[in-house]
């Protein structure tokens, strides 16, 4: 059975008190985990919807790969994370969209977002509680906090801050805060505040590979 990943009142809390977990599917955000279908979850014509959508936006396109994985979102499904999370899905080079033959749909990594607009100390408040349960959940996994500018604000002033819980597979649990220039912000329709994601190691080596 599954040990649970969730998020209420902005803290983890697992099915046991005590988990040591080897492999980043035992985890669940919303229910959710990584390697389920995410046919499950959405109906077959709002995946390819939102497929064709990221292929269009290609907001990977500064990566090597650009279009190995695709980013599709599922609105009005959590309360905790604003109605929304987000999935990446491995993509095909033999066609045009992911199939039910491949893997109907697997899921690579699941995200949730918290809005924080213009509350970056709200933020960094509510990421340094999840920090700290995790911490003691998993006192001998390796931990890194870094923070850094969005390359493509050309102010400088946009900026992430991480911190990386990573297992001895490679897969990674993310929680961070974003914090955009205003003006830039709002030139491209974007929300900003705390994310928190789980990742397979492909999927972490592959958003690194510039």
């Amino acid at each position: 059975m599954k040990k649970l990943l969730i998020l209420l009142f902005l803290l983890f809390f697992f099915s046991s008190p005590s988990v040591f977990a080897d492999d980043i599917s035992d985890f669940e955000i919303e229910g959710i985990s990584i390697g389920d279908s995410l046919l499950d979850y959405m109906t077959e014509d709002e995946i390819l919807e939102e497929i064709e959508l990221s292929i269009s936006l290609n907001e990977y396109y500064y990566l090597k790969e650009p279009l190995k994985y695709v980013h599709v979102y599922l609105y009005n499904y959590s309360s905790t994370f604003e109605g929304n999370l987000s999935f990446l899905l491995k993509n095909t080079p033999s066609s045009k969209y992911i199939s039910k033959k491949n893997d109907k749909y697997i899921i690579q990594s699941i995200r949730g977002m918290i809005d924080f607009i213009e509350d970056l100390d709200g933020c960094m408040k509510k990421r340094d509680e999840i920090v700290k349960e995790l911490s003691e959940m998993f006192p001998n996994e390796r931990k890194s906090e870094h923070s850094y500018s969005d390359s493509e604000d050309p102010s400088g002033k946009s900026m992430k801050y991480d911190v990386d819980f990573i297992f001895n597979s490679g897969d990674e649990i993310e929680i961070s805060c974003d914090n955009y220039e205003e003006t830039y912000r709002k030139k491209h329709n974007w929300s900003e505040g705390l994310n928190v994601a789980i990742y397979t190691a492909e999927t972490v080596n592959w958003l690194r590979d510039y």
